[in-house]
Parts: C-alpha cells; structure tokens; sequence
C-alpha cells in the first residue's frame, strides 16, 4: 500500500470512530540536548514522536505510550506542556498538542516494524534532511523560544 493511501485510511479510520481527533507530540531531548525524530512507514519525512490520543486516555498516558511504542523511550523528567496547534491539512477537527520532554532516554535501539522505521537522535542545529516542515517549525518555536503558531 502507497504511504499516501495507508495515511488516508488510518485518517479515514480515525474521522469514523471519533467525531474530533485530539493528538499529542513529544519535543523529546536527551541528555545532549539532542532531538528524537522518527520516520513512519505509512507517512514521508522525520517527525516528533507522537500519536492519537484514545478514548479513557490522559494526553501523558498517550505521549508515554507513544514513545516507548515508536521509540523505545522513556520520560527523564516530567513533560511540560510546550503548545497547541490546529490541524487542518488533513481534516477540520484535529488538534495536536506538543509537550517538551528533557532528559529523555532510549532504554533499547529501535527496530523497524509495521510503524516505525527508523527512530533517532539529532544535534538541534543538524537535523535530518527530510523532516516535515511542521516539525522543524516545533523545534525552532521550542529553540528559539518564539510564540507557537496556532496552526500545524
């Protein structure tokens, strides 16, 4: 299935089994200041960890579950709340909420599997080419400390 098709669907899935779509995303740092990125199988480009937020779930039990499942991380210090974004590319009721993780730490390397391909650490100053545009924009509002845009 073409990564496009395999994102509309997940969409698709997610518009049918709940009326608004609340995510969370981790500006996960670690000891180094550097910051975790992870490349999806089903969606192009580096991404901050991160995922759905499901029914009876707090948006930390879901940024906990999101990271040891994409990335074999853990929390080092309690996550603050960073910002929040509308998301309207893909639909008119996503909202995405993004909490700074210091100190993370990665307890295992991460294999690929059906989700992830690949999840990794980067120097703030050197990230990968291919990450998405919302992403660098997160990191640079985080960086700089410049007031978030309101849109994803």
């Amino acid at each position: 299935m073409k990564p496009d098709l395999r994102s509309r669907l997940f969409h698709a899935w997610f518009l049918l089994s709940r009326p608004m779509t609340l995510g969370v995303r981790a500006i996960a740092t670690d000891a180094e200041r550097r910051v975790l990125l992870v490349k999806h199988t089903y969606v192009a480009g580096w991404h901050l960890p991160g995922g759905g937020v499901e029914s009876g779930e707090t948006v930390l039990e879901a940024l906990a579950k999101e990271l040891r499942e994409e990335a074999n991380a853990e929390f080092g210090a309690a996550p603050l709340l960073q910002s929040v974004h509308f998301n309207n590319k893909v639909t008119r009721r996503d909202h995405v909420v993004v909490y700074r993780c210091d100190n993370v730490r990665q307890f295992a390397p991460k294999r690929r599997d059906y989700e992830i391909v690949a999840a990794e650490f980067f120097p703030l100053d050197a990230l990968p080419d291919g990450i998405t545009k919302s992403t660098a924009q997160r990191i640079r509002e985080f960086n700089d400390g410049t007031v978030p845009d309101p849109f994803w």
